[in-house]
């Protein structure tokens, strides 16, 4: 089933040096760009990570130092990118906890603050997992019928990229009522609307404010420890930090009784992306 889209959906995936989105660093970028008229651009992309690529990820992706010793670095990379990006939607293959933050780290890296704020974000892992609970072959095998060791070769992005926008493909055909119907199923909570923004909603798996999960959304409370609710009703929410000695205190409340956690934060290794989120707050809190 081709998606429904209202602006352009990004397919992608990356491969790195490892999984660490403070010093790890992009070696592969793979992408196919839908456009809403259902045309399909595909891009490959090898990346310098300016750094060893150890040799478990050789042996896992097959790229060594030398293969991308002449390839640009995301830096000479990163505007490019980020004109190819504007005004889209974006889906991968356990996407949301580690490409999308990866990428916003490297964009940060690079000097340019790409704007994710309005960006939608399709997971079919988390599709996979809520609808079926299991990995991208098992995937693969499960909504188009054919084992990915058939078709592609295991941890390349780019044909990693071309599995993922068959799943999520396949994904749409699968969850339709009248699919769940023949399959004798009841379709109540087995079906998937296909429109980006509900399968953006579908895709969340946390309610992180940054990508690493340092900071989350949660109810703002009064002093009486009760919900605020605003004037539909329903509960106001704020920023609490999700880590440390503060864990579970709201970002507002600390900045105010300890600036020195702000200049901690800041001098430490903890993601540009947090660090922004945090300096965000900040400033809102100051101007106050």
């Amino acid at each position: 089933m081709n998606i429904k889209l209202t602006r352009p959906l990004v397919v992608f995936d990356l491969e790195t040096t490892g999984l660490d989105l403070v010093k790890d660093r992009i070696i592969q970028i793979s992408l196919i760009k839908v456009q809403p008229s259902g045309e399909e651009e595909r891009d490959n992309y090898l990346v310098n990570p300016e750094r060893h690529i150890p040799p478990l990820i050789t042996q896992l992706t097959g790229f060594s130092d030398e293969d991308v010793k002449d390839a640009p670095t995301f830096k000479e990379l990163a505007p490019k990118l980020a004109k190819l990006f504007a005004g889209c939607d974006f889906a991968g293959y356990n996407s949301n906890n580690f490409d999308i933050p990866l990428l916003a780290e490297e964009f940060l890296r690079a000097g340019i603050d790409f704007d994710f704020s309005k960006t939608r974000f399709i997971d079919a892992c988390v599709i996979f997992r809520k609808m079926e609970k299991r990995n991208l072959a098992a995937a693969y095998k499960f909504y188009c019928g054919r084992n990915m060791e058939d078709d592609f070769t295991a941890h390349r992005a780019d044909e990693d990229t071309e599995a993922t926008w068959r799943v999520l493909q396949g994904q749409l055909d699968y969850y339709t009522a009248e699919h769940q119907r023949e399959l004798g199923e009841n379709p109540e909570g087995r079906t998937l609307e296909n429109d980006v923004q509900k399968l953006h909603d579908f895709s969340k798996m946390n309610n992180n404010v940054d990508f690493a999960g340092r900071i989350i959304w949660g109810e703002a409370k009064d002093a009486k420890g009760n919900t605020i609710v605003d004037q539909n009703g329903n509960p106001v929410m704020t920023e609490y930090f999700n880590f440390g000695k503060y864990k579970g205190r709201t970002v507002a409340d600390v900045l105010h009784t300890d600036s020195g956690y702000y200049a901690w934060i800041m001098g430490g290794e903890f993601t540009y992306n947090t660090k922004q989120v945090l300096t965000r707050i900040r400033l809102r809190e100051l101007s106050k």
